[in-house]
């Protein structure tokens, strides 16, 4: 089908779609302001700006809705709205703020979405735009998708420079003096002569004056925060373990509950023997849950032992027993019927690989079902008081927490208030809200009396939503040193399909996420097809630190240096060839300058380069692995990124060293299996990742040449895979296709 044909088609589609779901009637509501939830319990001595700025007498406090995970996003959009305000960094409070469709995530739409992101036709805009206000009519606020801070670049600024055009008009009522001759600085006004006025002196003022709509922002050239390093927020409490997470809440007269579910997920209860588990030491109540029971008891420890007294006979699971039977569901979903998309085409694929004397080069590549495996497990505490229920808990999507919650109670949703706590880790976890929906149900058995229900390690890893498992089949041809023709398939369960269908929302068209880092990567190969088999829903599955990249990455950076070995071309160069995308180029032209790219390497090592364009931000990785006596080695990894501005330059490096990690200890040893309906692997003994013995010297530059500001949580992690399997390649010959790579080499 012809490109423009493919274009008018989608056009159609998406403006049906916006259409047929009210968007565009409703688009007045979407730039009408919703009402400020900070209103609600007020202090007469405080003032709300807007929905991001609280004055009190103790100072200034920034709401930055999004979750605290360790990725430091409430810091850097704390410090956009800082910036713009003119607060003193060092005194300015930062919490995550109430749960409210105000603070909608816009930007986290445009990963669902056709579009490749380096498509800025008028067509994409305008479906970036239209999942803008999908996502406020949805009440999206989620913390995911590398988005935070796309999302709220322009939306922090301008709730900065409103709050301080306010406190100039409030400053200029009570001086008299126009507000063109007072500036301000460290939260403070500063008049002529030098007076300061602090912020939280003019609440009196500043309680009654609308802030401007559309405030000027800053030129860059202006900036005093964003770019420059500064101490995060919140790393002094997370390095001194004075952090308060959602498990280290307490309460008065709390008691403390664990919960049991089928091991074959998704599936129900047969029969129930709780007496023996009744009548254990500390015990209060042991009840049935929706798909198992849970154990209320005087702490948690005597909570999870009388678990284990609890008689069960669980249904079985309704998917396939085994691991093998599962990859054998995946192999036979490339057919024509389970076809989802078809979102790159160009060229004549077939006529390419059929030519007469044509030698077509196939592979396979698999990937495993992963875990999340946060090092806090699941957990939530909930009260019912007086037909009010309030929850405590580590959390992505708020509002629709709060929404399970309420039906788990039995409760209407606006009875339920949820607080936002921090978190020891999510990586995608906690973009589910079972466990909080559990917390909720024992608390409503227990009225008067806070629960807080903590998961232990076992459940945590045998009930996680894993990242899909996954397959591809690769077809293509070489010549004249490069890559001629490139066929690419890959098959996949929908992550989008059994996460929307969890919180209730509809699932349609295609899943991108089956072909994400694939279909959407800037290469200009002559004939370039790249299909995606949607495999029917198996084990739930769930988001993943880089979603559907984080396998697509290594399929097809790995098929392509496949296919450029057999060209005999440069990893490299043939890239830099291939590529259509400018800061695309920048970033591997950096990399290849970071790891002198061509320099010889010592004997018994090897190199290995892959790129990947995912969640909007192009990556380059180059890893170095050296053979020793005790098995392969990782010594030098380079990361090179473009995120069109750095925020947070300290939080950027972080990210890209952790995005590596994460990408190349999962690659290395960690897999998810099945056995006869269950998951295998119970704890961190049998879930091997990267050991800081193994960690290799990092090296990281972010670039600043795009045209659109991105987020840095989940592109690092697509390459790093691929780079490794490359470096191991050239180090011992073997060619690994199929993750964890220690089912076939060993590591140091």
């Amino acid at each position: 089908m012809a490109r423009s044909a493919k274009i008018a088609r989608r056009s159609f589609l998406i403006g049906s779609a916006l259409v047929a779901g009210g968007l565009a009637f409703g688009y007045w509501r979407f730039v009408t302001p919703g009402p400020n939830p900070l209103r609600v319990g007020l202090g007469p001595d405080q003032a709300t700006l807007n929905p991001y700025v609280i004055l009190a007498p103790g100072g200034v406090t920034v709401i930055a809705p999004r979750a605290a995970m360790g990725q430091g996003a409430q810091s850097a959009l704390a410090m956009l709205l800082a910036e713009e305000m003119d607060l003193d960094w060092e005194t300015l409070r930062v919490i995550h703020g109430p749960p409210s469709d105000v603070y909608y995530n816009g930007a986290a739409t445009a990963e669902a979405l056709p579009f490749a992101p380096t498509d800025h036709s008028l067509l994409a805009r305008g479906a970036r735009e239209a999942g803008q206000v999908a996502a406020k009519f949805l009440g999206l606020q989620l913390t995911g998708g590398s988005s935070s801070i796309p999302d709220g670049f322009d939306k922090m600024r301008r709730a900065g420079a409103a709050a301080r055009a306010v406190l100039l008009q409030a400053a200029a009522r009570r001086t008299g003096l126009q507000p063109e001759v007072l500036k301000t600085a460290g939260s403070a006004v500063i008049l002529p002569d030098g007076t300061r006025l602090r912020y939280v002196d003019l609440i009196p003022e500043a309680r009654s004056i609308a802030p401007p709509q559309d405030p000027p922002l800053k030129p860059r050239e202006a900036w005093r925060l964003i770019g420059r390093r500064v101490l995060r927020k919140g790393i002094e409490a997370r390095s001194t373990g004075t952090e308060r997470y959602g498990i280290d809440m307490v309460l008065p007269g709390m008691v403390f509950a664990t919960v049991r579910r089928n091991p074959h997920l998704g599936a129900g209860v047969r029969r129930l023997d709780m007496s023996k588990a009744a009548a254990a030491r500390g015990v209060h109540k042991v009840m049935p849950v929706r798909g198992g029971y849970a154990v209320v008891a005087d702490n948690t420890w005597r909570a999870f032992q009388a678990a284990d007294l609890v008689q069960v006979d669980w249904a079985p699971a309704t998917y396939p027993a085994d691991s093998a039977a599962m990859f054998a569901e995946v192999a036979g979903s490339f057919t024509e019927a389970r076809r989802d998309s078809r979102l790159k085409d160009e060229g004549d694929v077939e006529a390419a690989l059929s030519a007469p004397g044509a030698e077509v080069i196939e592979a396979e590549y698999r990937a495993p079902y992963l875990a999340h495996a946060p090092l806090e497990p699941m957990n939530a505490t909930a009260w019912l008081r007086d037909g009010a229920l309030t929850i405590w808990a580590g959390c992505q999507v708020p509002l629709y927490a709060a929404s399970a919650a309420a039906r788990a109670a039995g409760i209407p949703a606006d009875r339920v208030s949820l607080h936002v706590l921090p978190m020891g880790g999510s990586f995608g976890r906690r973009l589910e809200d079972d466990f909080i929906a559990q917390a909720a149900e024992v608390a409503a058995a227990m009225p008067g009396v806070p629960v807080k229900m903590t998961w232990s390690r076992e459940e945590d890893m045998t009930h996680d939503f894993c990242r899909p498992l996954a397959m591809a089949r690769g077809r293509g041809r070489v010549g004249r040193g490069r890559i001629e023709a490139l066929d690419l398939a890959i098959a996949a369960p929908s992550t989008t399909a059994s996460q929307m269908g969890r919180l209730g929302l509809p699932s349609m068209g295609p899943d991108t996420a089956i072909v994400a880092g694939a279909w959407d990567q800037p290469l200009a190969i002559e004939a370039l097809r790249i299909t995606g088999y949607r495999v029917p829903e198996m084990a739930p599955v769930s988001s993943w630190r880089s979603v559907g990249a984080s396998v697509n990455g290594f399929f097809h950076e790995g098929f392509i240096d496949e296919l450029l070995q057999a060209a005999g071309a440069d990893p490299l160069q043939a890239r830099l060839r291939m590529i259509t995308d400018a800061p695309s180029r920048k970033v591997l032209e950096a990399v290849g300058e970071m790891s002198s790219w061509g320099a010889p390497l010592p004997a018994g090592w090897g190199r290995g380069l892959a790129f990947t364009l995912s969640f909007g931000v192009p990556v380059a990785e180059v890893v170095d692995v050296e053979q020793t006596d005790q098995g392969l080695s990782i010594r030098r990894a380079f990361v090179a990124a473009d995120l069109g501005v750095v925020v947070d330059p300290v939080t950027t490096q972080s990210q890209m060293q952790g995005g590596l990690i994460w990408g190349l200890g999962h690659a290395m040893g960690a897999e998810i299996t099945f056995a006869r309906g269950a998951i295998e692997q119970r704890n961190f003994d049998s879930y091997p990742f990267l050991r800081i013995s193994q960690c290799p010297e990092i090296h990281t530059r972010a670039l600043e040449v795009g045209d659109r500001v991105h987020g840095i949580g989940e592109p690092c992690v697509p390459p790093a895979a691929p780079a490794l399997a490359a470096a191991i390649f050239r180090a011992t010959g073997k060619r690994l296709r199929e993750m964890p790579f220690s089912r076939q080499v060993d590591f140091a």
